[in-house]
């Protein structure tokens, strides 16, 4: 560093002043010169903002730096009522800084925080109100609450947040406001931004942590908000919702708890006992009912399990503690491999991580076994990560891995720490006792110890051996008389102490040598520990009661030296054993049962973990990591007896949210791929993905990316809407679904039929007038392509759609038709080059847009059921020596998939390089994120060599990106997929005349209460390629990165596209505007915004590549 505090007063004029010269905020200001600051107060009094903001940044670059800029807040607070954003922002900085410290002048801007409570700027707003609660002073409790009312009900949700920080502030200043803090935190607590929810939580846990019921409306809520809460509000959540969750729910493995304990209570009973015992339980088992987890359980469970991958350590602990506090005890296995990861961390975070482990490992050691290895100990590890790892590798050995385990002890032994040593030796001593297979072989080896040269090493080594001892000491008579002959070189108080009192403990075993010892000890009693001194006077008694005639006068030297002993302690042991073993007319009846109290059989000492009883606390808690509860601590509550009801967490759906009877015409329209039996299918998933509730569903949709579950949610409220609806169109779906059931030809020969009725309309439309000839096709179009389109009711586009679904397997005569829908030679617009086809690329002009539209009548279905025909891009899902030659390649074909309209079509083509069959290739065991489906192909019964097989698998990626997990197995192998789909995937086509179009956009822009409400608008510019200025190269490249419909548009230099989510049936709308030069405007309507973003990024990628 430049300087510091090294610089006193005389060096502070020779090198403070050039640097303050240069930077006041280096070095100089711990000079002791009065002029300092002086710089800084002439800026900060100047006209210019631009100066102003300088010295701000200085200021705030000391405080940063921890230098101390008290002596400029009356300079600084003149400012706070700067015109300059920018400078007001830094003035609030500065001020929550010293505002606590410098309280009266503080007071004297208030009035402009109050007026900076109602800046138009947001950040202003909040850095007002964050000034205005760091200032410590009762008498402005109240302004500060009506601040904080007033912030709680701001439209930013900055502002929001920045409330609910000062509510414990305001809290500690004045505990009696707790009542109408209350109040603003139940409301913040209805709060449906994810920005807010991680600070509100805080505020009610600093509050009032024991208003549950303030928790029950908003936990589901929660609990989908949190994979989107910033990292620090998640942890503060997760907590939280733990302790609410041991209050709410049933514990999930008191069953197996009590199987446990069942068997015990008759294993040693008598026949009559174990008769009475199997009655008693054949009453009280049929009223025990089998454990079903609460739903809400579950969600909670399921929603913080993604967040195992988060980069933030505290976010891993505190989903660990979650699961391990809550989850039955199948599941918690799955946060072993999250906290192995964290363990390459920092050592910091190591320390704490594997505190946590070993108290898990105790009661779940199954849980970490297969991460033995990531337990092993690094030469670079510091002691406190070394002496953690030995305890957890403790905790985990068992007869299986002992001898793992027991080579590496031996190889930490060799280490040049001693108080690691130490530590490996007292876990070589555990696992001697917890595993007796080994014991012999620990005992053996801590012997060799006793020779080493390192007397630390030895004395650990003859305490542990001594606790070993105990339990078989007639079979280790000869390591007793060993470790007698070390009295004489160990120096170590403890192991002497251990030593003395092994001898005097079983001196039947050596009884020649105990009295040497004693002697020995004698000699040297006044220059010993006090430790020792209390063992010697103990061997002294033991040898008195078994071999008095060697050792009364030895005994009687011993007690005649402590008895002056300077040390209270040791005079009163020798006073009471004198007593207790010389009989005289003064001792009682005690001297008769001296024997038995000095040589009673004593049980063998029981090496427990240091962590066994520190679960009670809750894991990842400080009083967890310091064994002792600490300030502010809250109890992790016991599992209630019988469940609370789960109604409360119900909330009412409000009445604006149900869909009014011109949304539900325009679902009519609006939802084009989806069939009759998703309604049913629905109801059939698991309890774990549903949410009981519209109103959080919608909540979840609003903004956030948690849309599967809501979605759900809301297709089955506006299905039950639509009940009536579905009656009524019973009778007219009843040719459908006859025609569902009709082979292939007839099929075809049905969409002939209805071909040559829309090839009547279209020649009636093209007799009118010129004049309006536009305005009739595009009506035309509009009329026929979206009943089509949209209507369940048609049957040619079911026939279509079934033809189409049944291509991959069907045979030659399918794709002959297939091709014959999609014959070029109808095309008759320039604009389509043969070589290139493309039925959805409309031409520029308006007359070869008409054109289009007057196709002949095959072109248009198979527009709609077709994919888009660009270049179809091909995935690598199996490499041939990875799958030991069987490869697996796959591509969207785009096309409905018939079992379930709302899943992607996935082609997958298989083929065998081997020389060998390979037999029963099928999907297993799909392991899928939230609300995704997945519908795998028939199963292939044999591939022979060389043979290429292709199968359609659908998938339902509830409009996400996130990667479809699943197995593919043969007879012999299983092999890991995943599959990830582009956004453009996520897609079906749909058609719409330029003015519905346009109407569409005019609802998101003019409309408050329209049914695309929600829908986000993402503009981009960029800058089109020479090789993407073309008609058909821009329309290529955009339908090629996404399964799009076009639109036709009357302007020249307009692309108007059009698609629907598959699964969610969301809207996305897509405009692209050209200009001069290559300029182009891109703009992206969709209800989701996450979906819109991506696309937009997509698409600018492929025009400007």
């Amino acid at each position: 560093m430049s300087s510091g505090p090294a610089y006193n007063d005389e060096k502070g004029s020779s090198l403070g002043e050039p640097e303050y010269g240069h930077d006041p905020a280096s070095g100089g200001i711990f000079s002791s010169d009065y002029k300092r600051h002086d710089d800084l107060k002439e800026m900060l009094d100047s006209n210019k903002d631009s100066l102003k903001l300088e010295a701000m940044k200085r200021i705030v670059a000391m405080i940063a730096r921890g230098k101390n800029a008290s002596e400029l807040f009356p300079a600084v607070v003149k400012n706070v009522a700067c015109k300059n954003i920018e400078v007001k922002k830094l003035v609030y900085v500065y001020l929550v800084r010293y505002a606590e410290e410098q309280q009266d002048l503080a007071l004297l801007s208030i009035s402009t925080f109050q007026r900076g409570l109602k800046d138009p700027n947001q950040l202003i707003r909040a850095g007002a109100l964050r000034v205005l609660s760091s200032i410590r002073v009762t008498i402005i409790v109240p302004i500060m609450m009506l601040a904080i009312k007033e912030a709680a009900s701001d439209m930013s949700p900055y502002v929001r947040k920045t409330a609910a920080h000062a509510i414990p502030k305001l809290y500690s200043l004045d505990l009696d406001q707790k009542d109408q803090l209350i109040e603003v935190i139940e409301k913040l607590l209805a709060d449906k931004t994810t920005l807010v929810a991680g600070s509100v939580v805080m505020a009610f846990e600093e509050v009032c942590p024991e208003r549950i019921d303030l928790i029950h409306k908003n936990y589901r809520k929660l609990c989908n908000l949190l994979i989107d809460v910033e990292e620090w509000g998640q942890v503060v959540i997760i907590n939280m919702l733990t302790r609410y969750a041991r209050t709410q729910f049933l514990n999930p493995n008191h069953n197996e708890i009590l199987l446990e304990e069942n068997p015990e209570k008759g294993f040693y009973g008598t026949d009559e006992e174990d008769s009475k015992q199997e009655e008693a339980d054949a009453v009280v088992l049929p009223k025990r009912k089998p454990y079903v987890m609460d739903p809400d359980h579950r969600l909670l469970l399921r929603n913080t399990k993604p967040l195992l991958q988060s980069r933030n350590a505290a976010v891993v602990m505190a989903v660990a503690q979650l699961y391990f506090h809550l989850a039955p005890k199948a599941e918690v296995g799955v946060i072993a491999k999250a906290l192995v990861r964290l363990l390459r961390s920092h050592s910091e975070v190591q320390f704490v991580v594997l505190q946590n482990v070993a108290s898990m490992s105790i009661k779940r050691r199954g849980m970490f076994e297969p991460h033995l290895k990531s337990f092993y100990i690094r030469s670079t590890d510091p002691t406190q990560i070394k002496v953690l790892k030995l305890e957890v590798l403790t905790n985990l050995a068992s007869e299986t891995n002992i001898s793992t385990i027991l080579r590496e002890f031996q190889t930490y032994i060799k280490s040049q720490d001693k108080d690691f040593v130490a530590a490996t030796i007292q876990a070589i001593g555990r696992c001697a006792t917890n595993i007796d297979e080994v014991r012999d072989t620990c005992l053996n080896g801590l012997v060799q110890l006793l020779s080493n040269r390192d007397e630390l090493v030895v004395a650990e080594s003859v305490v542990v051996i001594k606790k070993l001892l105990q339990m078989q000491p007639a079979q280790h008579s000869d390591i007793i008389r060993h470790m007698a002959k070390l009295i004489d070189n160990i120096m170590v108080p403890m192991a002497r102490a251990s030593i003395l009192w092994l001898i005097g403990e079983y001196c039947e075993h050596v009884p020649k040598i105990a009295p040497d010892v004693l002697r020995k000890m004698a000699k040297s009693f006044t220059s010993e520990e006090d430790i020792v001194k209390l063992q010697i006077i103990n061997l002294a008694a033991k040898l008195y009661l078994t071999n008095s005639k060697q050792t009364k006068l030895l005994t009687q030297y011993v007690l005649n030296l402590a008895k002056y002993d300077q040390n209270y302690d040791i005079r009163d042991r020798a006073r009471f054993i004198r007593q207790l073993i010389v009989p005289t007319e003064k001792s009682g009846v005690l001297n008769k049962y001296a024997k038995k109290l000095f040589l009673a059989q004593k049980p063998p000492p029981v090496l427990e973990s240091s962590f066994k009883d520190r679960d009670h606390f809750q894991l990842g808690s400080l009083s967890h990591l310091l064994n002792s509860k600490a300030s502010g601590y809250q109890e992790l509550p016991d599992w209630p007896e019988a469940a609370p009801d789960p109604s409360v967490r119900n909330v009412e759906v409000p009445e604006w949210t149900k869909p009014s009877s011109r949304e539900k015409r325009k679902e009519k329209v609006e939802k084009p791929f989806y069939s009759e039996s998703e309604g049913e299918s629905e109801p059939t998933e698991s309890a774990d993905s549903e949410s009981p509730t519209t109103s959080e569903s919608e909540e979840s949709a609003g903004g956030l990316e948690s849309e599967s579950a809501s979605e759900s949610e809301e297709e089955e409220s506006e299905e039950e809407g639509k009940s009536e609806r579905q009656q009524k169109k019973k009778k007219k779906k009843g040719q459908k679904e006859k025609s569902k059931h009709g082979d292939e030809s007839e099929d075809s020969g049905h969409s002939e039929g209805e071909d040559k009725e829309k090839n009547q309309k279209e020649e009636e439309s093209s007799s009118s007038s010129p004049s309006s000839s536009e305005e009739s096709s595009s009506e035309n179009s509009s009329s026929e392509s979206e009943p089509e389109e949209n209507s369940d009711s048609d049957p040619g586009k079911k026939h279509k759609k079934k033809s189409i679904a049944k291509l991959p397997s069907g045979s030659l005569k399918a794709k002959q038709k297939e091709i014959s829908l999609l014959d070029l030679d109808d095309f008759s617009g320039p604009s389509v080059p043969p070589t290139t086809p493309s039925p959805n690329t409309f031409s520029k002009s308006l007359n070869l847009d008409l054109q289009g539209l007057s196709l002949s009548n095959s072109n248009l279905p198979s527009e709609m059921s077709s994919p888009s025909l660009g270049r179809v891009k091909t995935y690598e899902l199996l490499h041939r020596l990875t799958g030991e030659g069987l490869s697996v390649r796959y591509h969207f074909n785009r096309r409905p998939f018939s079992p379930d309209q709302a899943m992607v079509s996935v082609q997958m083509q298989f083929t065998n390089n081997s020389d060998m069959d390979i037999r029963h290739l099928h999907v297993n065991e799909p392991k899928l994120h939230s609300g995704m489906r997945m519908q795998g192909f028939k199963e292939i019964d044999v591939l022979q060599p060389g043979d290429v097989a292709s199968e359609t698998m659908g998938i339902d990626f509830c409009d996400s990106t996130q990667a479809a997990n699943f197995q593919l197995c043969s007879q012999t192998r299983q092999f890991y997929m995943s599959i990830q789909p582009p956004v453009g995937e996520l897609m079906m086509p749909i058609f719409m005349t330029e003015n519905s179009f346009k109407k569409e956009q005019e609802q998101l822009l003019n409309t408050s209460t329209g049914k695309l409400m929600g829908m986000n608008e993402i503009n981009e510019k960029l800058t089109l390629t020479e090789q993407c200025r073309s008609d058909q190269a821009i329309v290529q490249r955009v339908m090629s990165t996404a399964n799009l419909g076009r639109v036709p548009c009357g302007q020249s230099d307009e692309y108007r596209f059009a698609a629907r989510t598959v699964s969610g049936g969301a809207l996305v709308l897509i405009t692209l505007v050209t200009k001069d030069n290559g300029a182009a405007q891109l703009t992206v309507n969709c209800e989701k915004m996450v979906i819109g973003t991506m696309m937009a990024k997509e698409i600018v990628e492929t025009l400007t590549q």
